[in-house]
C-alpha cells in the first residue's frame, strides 16, 4: 500500500522519498534490517546482536510497518511501527506496557494507536524521512479511527544520565500530562537531585512537542537499549493546527 511519493531536498543526491505500509513479509524483514544496521551496527546494542542481521520482536507479527524508501536506490532508509487495537487484541498488551503501567489508559484503549521502533538510516537525517513517516503516523490515525497517539522515545545512557535527567526536569516542567494520564515506569531510571544545563532535544520527542505531545510521567530504565524511555502521549485534539493541516489535511477540533 503506498501512501505517498515526494521529493525530498533534505536527503542525500536530492533524493526521491516514497511512503508505504509494508505489504510482504520480505518488506518486513527489510524494515527489520535496517533496525539491526542503527540499533546494533551503529549504536552498538550488543544484546540484540545475532547471526541473522535482523532486529525484531514478538510484536513485529501483529504490527503494520511504515516504510520510507529511496526510490532510485528502493534501499529502505525509515521505518515506524505502528500498533492499534486489532494486533492489542491480539498480544494482550502494547509494547509500553512492557516499560510502563498504563493503567489509567484503560479505558481509552480502543481509541489509542501505539508507534514505536523509530529507525532512519544514517544517511538520511535532515527531515526529510522522518516528516514523512509522520505523515504516515497520520494516515494510520485515520485508518484506525485512534484519537489518542503514544510511543516510548529513548534518550541514551551513554553519558551516564545527564541527558536524561536535563530533559527530564525541562519537559517535567512545561510538558506534563495532567492527572489523569499520567503513568509509572515498571523499572524507574533513577534521577539526580540537580540536573545540568538544558541540552538539545532528540529530534523524535522534539517532533512529539511540537506536536502538542505531554511525557506521562518519569522516565523508565529499558537496559537492554542502555537508555532512559520516557512515555509519550499525543491526543488528536491537542495537534497544533499547522501541524494538523499538514498531517490530516483539515484543522482537528480543540
Amino acid at each position: 500500500m503506498r501512501l505517498m511519493t515526494v521529493g525530498a531536498d533534505a536527503t542525500p543526491n536530492f533524493a526521491k522519498l516514497s511512503l508505504s505500509l509494508a505489504t510482504t513479509p520480505e518488506e518486513v524483514r527489510e524494515v527489520q534490517r535496517l533496525r539491526y544496521k542503527v540499533f546494533v551496527e551503529a549504536m552498538g546494542i550488543d544484546t540484540l546482536r545475532n547471526g541473522e542481521g535482523l532486529e525484531r520482536d514478538e510484536f513485529d507479527e501483529v504490527c503494520e510497518h511504515l516504510i520510507v524508501r529511496d526510490t532510485r536506490t528502493l534501499q529502505v532508509v525509515g521505518t515506524y511501527r505502528v500498533l492499534g487495537a486489532r494486533g492489542v487484541a491480539s498480544t494482550g498488551r502494547f509494547y509500553s506496557e512492557n516499560e510502563f503501567d498504563l493503567s489509567r489508559l484503560q479505558h481509552l484503549r480502543p481509541r489509542i494507536l501505539e508507534a514505536g521502533r523509530a529507525c532512519i538510516h544514517p544517511d538520511y537525517r535532515s527531515g526529510g524521512v522522518i516528516m514523512m513517516l509522520w505523515a504516515g503516523l497520520a494516515a494510520c490515525m485515520r485508518k484506525e479511527n485512534a484519537e489518542y497517539l503514544i510511543g516510548c522515545a529513548s534518550v541514551s545512557l551513554a553519558d551516564g544520565g545527564s541527558t536524561i535527567n536535563s530533559i527530564y526536569r525541562k519537559l517535567a516542567a512545561e510538558h506534563m500530562a495532567p492527572p489523569e494520564y499520567r503513568v509509572a515506569p515498571r523499572l524507574p531510571f533513577p534521577l539526580a537531585d540537580e540536573a545540568p544545563a538544558d541540552c538539545a532535544l532528540p529530534p523524535l520527542i522534539k517532533g512529539y512537542l511540537r506536536s502538542g505531545a505531554w511525557i506521562g510521567g518519569e522516565p523508565a530504565w529499558d537496559p537492554d537499549f542502555h537508555s532512559a524511555d520516557l512515555f509519550m502521549m499525543l491526543p488528536l485534539s491537542r495537534l497544533e493546527g499547522r501541524y494538523a493541516r499538514h498531517y490530516l489535511k483539515e484543522p482537528v477540533a480543540a
